[in-house]
C-alpha cells in the first residue's frame, strides 16, 4: 500500500497542474496525415511518433455519428489508436467532422452507400491494395456492417464491432417509452427532429451524460478519494474533453434510425429496409468480432450479443464481453487489458489465416 506522505505528495502535484497547467490529462492527438477528404469524409493515416514502422493490413477506425472521431483517441495512455500505432500495425480514421443543418436532407444510406465505402476504398489503395480490417464503435459498427453486407466488392477483411446494439428491445434504458410512443403511433418525436433538423449537439450530449447520471453525481466525492491517482484523474477530463465535442445527427438520419433501428427493431430480425431497399446481415461474410461492454446502459450485452445469431454467413464470428459502460469498453482504463487484448488477438489471427491462405 502507498505509503500517506507519498499520497499527500501525488495529491498535491495533482492538483497544481489541474489549477496552474490546466490539467493533468495528456490530451495530444496521435500525429496523423489527411489522405482523402469528401462530404462529411476526412481520412487520416495515423503516423505515430516514427518509432514504429507499420507492417500488415491496415485498420480503419469508424466512430459512430454525434460522437467525435477522437473517441478512439481519448488521451496518451489510453488511445486504442496509439495502442495500434505502437503495436505495428497501420492505422486509419475516419472522421466525419460537423454535422451541420443544410445535411439534415442526409440519410442512412450516404453513410453506407458514399462515405464508408469510401474511405474503405481509399485506406485499401493508401496500404497498397491490402484488404482493410474495420474497427467500429457504436453505430459506427452497425454502419459498417451494412456497408459490408450490401456492397460485397469493398476490399474488407474483417469487421468488429464494440457496443453496437442489434436489439433495441433489449435496452432497458428506453423501454418505459415505447407504450408513449405506440400509443401516438410513433410520431412522438418526429415533430421535434424535423423542427430541429435532427438532434442537436447539446442534446446528444445531455443524453450520453444522463445515462451515467449515477456517475456524475458521486463523482465530487470520487475525485477527492482518487486525488493522489493521475491516471484516474486525467480520464475524468479526457472524458470531459470527449462529452464536450458532441456533433448532431442529421434529421433525416435520425428518423430512420428512430422509426426503422428503434421502433420496428428491424436489426433483430437481421436486415432493415431503407425506403424499400433491404439491406440483410446475411450478406456479411467476412470474419467478425462483438465485443459488449458489461455495465453498458446504452448497449447492454443481450443488445449487443443478437447480432452473432445473425451473421449465417460470416466464416467466423467471436464474441467477448469487457468491463466498462458505452464508452469505457472502447477506451476506458480496463480496456487496455480486456477489448484491446481481444482486438489484437483476433486482428493476429486474421492475419495468420490470411498467409496459411496464400
Amino acid at each position: 500500500m502507498t505509503a500517506p506522505p507519498a499520497r499527500l505528495a501525488a495529491a498535491a502535484s495533482n492538483v497544481v497542474a489541474k489549477v496552474l497547467r490546466g490539467g493533468v490529462a495528456d490530451l495530444r492527438p496521435v500525429p496523423r496525415a489527411l489522405i482523402d477528404q469528401g462530404p462529411n469524409r476526412s481520412v487520416y493515416r495515423m503516423t505515430g511518433t516514427g518509432g514504429t514502422r507499420p507492417s500488415g493490413p491496415p485498420v480503419l477506425l469508424v466512430p459512430p455519428l454525434a460522437a467525435p472521431a477522437l473517441c478512439f483517441d481519448l488521451r496518451r495512455g489510453c488511445s486504442l489508436a496509439e495502442h495500434l500505432v505502437e503495436g505495428g500495425r497501420p492505422t486509419y480514421l475516419v472522421d466525419y467532422g460537423n454535422v451541420a443543418f443544410s445535411d439534415r436532407r442526409l440519410g442512412v444510406e450516404h453513410w453506407i452507400d458514399d462515405v464508408l465505402p469510401r474511405a474503405i476504398r481509399k485506406v485499401s489503395a493508401d496500404a497498397g491494395g491490402r484488404r482493410v480490417h474495420v474497427v467500429a464503435w457504436c453505430l459506427g459498427g452497425i454502419f459498417s456492417l451494412l456497408a459490408t453486407a450490401d456492397q460485397p466488392d469493398l476490399p474488407v477483411e474483417s469487421v468488429t464491432t464494440i457496443a453496437s446494439p442489434f436489439d433495441f428491445t433489449a435496452i432497458p434504458l428506453v423501454a418505459p417509452f415505447r407504450p408513449l410512443i405506440d400509443l401516438t403511433g410513433g410520431y412522438l418525436l418526429t415533430p421535434f427532429y424535423r423542427a430541429l433538423g435532427g438532434a442537436p449537439s447539446y442534446l446528444v450530449t445531455q443524453v450520453f451524460r444522463a445515462t451515467g447520471i449515477n456517475k456524475e453525481i458521486t463523482r465530487p466525492l470520487a475525485v477527492l478519494k482518487n486525488l493522489d491517482d493521475r491516471d484516474f484523474l486525467a480520464q475524468i477530463e479526457a472524458v470531459d474533453h470527449f462529452m464536450d465535442n458532441m456533433a448532431a445527427y442529421p434529421g433525416r438520419t435520425f428518423g430512420q434510425l428512430y422509426h426503422r433501428f428503434f421502433r420496428a427493431n428491424d436489426l433483430a430480425e437481421g436486415s432493415v429496409d431503407l425506403g424499400g431497399r433491404i439491406i440483410s446481415l446475411s450478406g456479411v461474410k467476412v470474419p467478425t468480432l462483438v465485443i459488449a461492454g458489461e455495465n453498458d446502459t446504452i448497449a447492454p450485452r443481450p443488445a449487443v450479443e443478437r447480432l452473432v445469431g445473425l451473421l449465417e454467413n460470416a466464416p467466423d464470428v467471436r464474441f467477448e464481453s469487457a468491463p466498462g459502460g458505452h464508452l469505457g469498453v472502447l477506451t476506458g482504463r480496463r480496456a487496455r487489458a480486456t477489448t484491446w487484448r481481444y482486438l489484437d488477438g483476433f486482428l493476429d489471427d486474421q492475419t495468420s489465416r490470411a498467409g496459411q491462405a496464400l
